[in-house]
């Protein structure tokens, strides 16, 4: 059995009893950075959360995901095999996904062993109502891309998830000032850890409170922008339901489905006869 394992995001108490007796009885665990496993496993000993300390450890991250399950083979899942990220839960915004395709392919038996997730946590601080909401892991570096990618947060009513690191952080939130200043934002410090601080309100007295603040860790942000306009986009059978020429209804169908206007038309035409 392959366990995806989410381990604690800040506060270690936050393992799974799940997630613990998994760990005693596996030996092999795959793991986005060894050092930081190893680090954890180290800590759960310590606090006598776990017993067993004879393991295996073996990296399986982004730049080697594919080489290493090649490597690795089917017979390597014959045995319990746990895969970790270094925090929260496997495959959201970390490496995984190819695993879990792999496992899929070999028909290898695999579960879930679910717990803290930073994505999740930060929805659920940000008192912000709503049935959906959109993640952007980490923004673009570059100003433009940065830019774009806020403005297209703002063109929607749900809530808006993004991380953004120690070196950034400033810059993005002056960003977002600068075409938002009144937009409702939240923004975690450090979620679940010892320096946890939360923010919120507008853009503008957010930024301006953290710009007096002690900036080290990590941040996660929730924006949710509640005048955005609700864009009104018609489906293809709409567009092919209205009562307008042939030819401008070819033309609005060649842009939804990348095909010539001549090929739409003709098809309009062939289904009108």
């Amino acid at each position: 059995m392959l366990y995806l394992l989410a381990t604690p995001i800040g506060n270690i108490a936050d393992i799974s009893i799940r997630g613990l007796e998994a760990l005693e009885s596996c030996t092999e665990i795959l793991c986005e950075d060894t050092r930081t496993s190893k680090k954890l496993i180290s800590l759960l000993n310590s606090r006598n959360l776990l017993k067993n300390n004879h393991f295996n450890f073996t990296s399986l991250h982004s730049h080697n995901e594919d080489s290493r399950l090649d490597f690795l083979g089917v017979d390597f899942f014959k045995n319990d095999v746990i895969f970790m990220s270094d925090a929260g839960m496997p495959c959201i915004s970390d490496p995984g996904a190819k695993l879990v395709q792999f496992a899929q392919k070999h028909k290898i038996p695999y579960t879930i062993i679910p717990g803290a997730s930073s994505v999740l946590s930060v929805v659920a601080l940000s008192g912000f109502e709503g049935s959906e909401f959109h993640f952007h892991a980490f923004l673009p570096h570059k100003l433009s891309e940065k830019k774009q990618i806020l403005s297209q947060m703002l063109e929607n009513t749900h809530i808006n998830i993004f991380f953004e690191s120690t070196h950034r952080i400033l810059e993005s939130l002056e960003v977002l000032e600068s075409i938002a200043p009144e937009c409702a934002i939240f923004v975690a410090k450090e979620i679940t850890k010892m320096h946890e601080k939360f923010y919120f309100g507008k853009v503008c007295e957010v930024r301006a409170e953290i710009l007096n603040a002690n900036i080290n860790g990590e941040w996660a942000i929730a924006l949710k922008n509640q005048n955005a306009k609700k864009s009104q986009v018609l489906s293809l059978s709409e567009v092919e339901s209205l009562s307008i020429p042939p030819k401008i209804k070819a033309k609005i169908i060649a842009k939804i489905t990348n095909k010539s206007i001549e090929e739409c038309y003709n098809t309009l035409i062939k289904g009108e006869k």
